[in-house]
């Protein structure tokens, strides 16, 4: 038994020594690849900190600058990205890759890529375009692609819209700059549309009178252009005003709401009817 023992031993013996040979004979090439590797790591660590700063303080230098949001988030991104790559490839350097053969990699793999995801290129270049041409800004509310609602970022690949209710929608950069973009926040000044309609027996001067009184009454309407109020249509069962006063952007829904709420009150208290869908029915008495 004890022969058999040591028969087991001996090649475990063996191959320990040629372990313990070959860490003693390499040591020097051992502790190099660690100085390296831990030298990348520290590469990584320290050159991500310094992106993140560099990129900082671009965001830092252009909001003293009053840049809008949407294009320093734009910027932000693009440089510590771009960035971020250079510090990837020095620390690949550090560990013993040669940089020429990881740009030469790098840019094949981005024209395979480039390829196979022309949607992404696409996007980033209609960020680029937005950014350059800047059809709206950050918080302006717009609408784009079937959706509205105020802009909170332009990235790299998409638009972040917020919606009135509160919601996140992000849409790709090439829907955004490939279609008609409505933006509301653009002019200082809108005019608000209303369509009025009474009863085909109502008064016309007098309801156009109420009407404009009705509108100018309230002081955020602006005197200038001034409001316009005028038979649009005669319509079957009603004759419909046209009310377009002009008012600040900002003011636009409040003053199209309270319009309606003020109008309808004004019209009832000089008996000028409103009418509603009537349908008249004859009954013919058959002998």
């Amino acid at each position: 038994m004890a022969s058999e023992s040591m028969g087991v031993e001996a090649p475990v013996v063996e191959g320990l020594n040629q372990v313990n040979t070959w860490l003693v004979n390499n040591s020097d090439l051992l502790f190099q690849y660690g100085v390296n590797i831990i030298s990348a790591i520290l590469i990584l660590f320290i050159g991500n900190i310094v992106v993140k700063m560099i990129a900082g303080s671009i965001s830092k230098v252009l909001k003293k600058k009053e840049m809008d949001k949407a294009v320093i988030d734009f910027i932000h991104g693009l440089v510590r990205y771009t960035l971020f790559i250079v510090v990837l490839i020095a620390a690949l350097g550090r560990i013993g890759v040669q940089t020429a053969s990881v740009v030469a990699i790098i840019g094949a793999a981005g024209l395979a890529v480039g390829l196979a995801l022309q949607g992404s290129l696409s996007n980033f270049a209609a960020g680029v375009l937005i950014v350059a041409f800047r059809p709206f800004k950050s918080g302006d509310y717009i609408e784009v692609a079937g959706t509205a609602g105020s802009v909170d970022s332009i990235q790299i690949f998409q638009t972040i819209l917020k919606t009135p209710d509160n919601k996140m929608v992000v849409l790709p950069n090439s829907s955004v700059i490939g279609g008609a973009i409505v933006n509301y926040s653009r002019h200082d000044t809108r005019r608000v549309d209303l369509l009025i309609g009474v009863s085909h027996k109502s008064d016309l001067n007098k309801t156009k009178q109420v009407l404009r009184e009705v509108v100018e009454r309230d002081p955020r309407v602006l005197k200038e252009p001034k409001v316009t109020v005028e038979v649009h249509q005669l319509a079957d069962s009603s004759i419909n005003f046209v009310v377009r006063p002009w008012v600040k952007s900002t003011d636009y829904w409040p003053v199209y709401w309270e319009l309606l709420h003020k109008i309808k009150e004004g019209l009832d208290e000089n008996g000028i009817e409103i009418p509603f869908p009537q349908m008249d029915v004859h009954l013919n008495k058959l002998n």
